[in-house]
């Protein structure tokens, strides 16, 4: 998809993940509608929704660069980076 071909461009991994929570993708998946997620490193561990995640603001301009990119792609734009 379109996030993995952004995430590849950048040289970055683009590993496949089950997920194990419930997400509005995996309804929308039932449904047939093409999904992704973007998940972002989390220096904690792995804690995810929690005052004790930590995720580096380089991680997260790295995610929103890859999200910016990949929508720019999706509306006819080329990449914005």
């Amino acid at each position: 998809g379109v996030l993995r071909r952004e995430l590849e461009r950048l040289g970055l991994p683009a590993p496949e993940l089950a997920s194990g929570a419930g997400h509005d993708a995996g309804i929308l998946a039932a449904a047939g509608v093409d999904t992704a997620m973007l998940f972002v490193r989390s220096l904690a561990g792995g804690v995810s929704h929690s005052p004790e995640e930590l995720t580096s603001e380089e991680d997260v301009v790295l995610c929103v660069s890859v999200l910016e990119a990949a929508l720019a792609r999706l509306a006819g734009a080329a990449s914005p980076r």
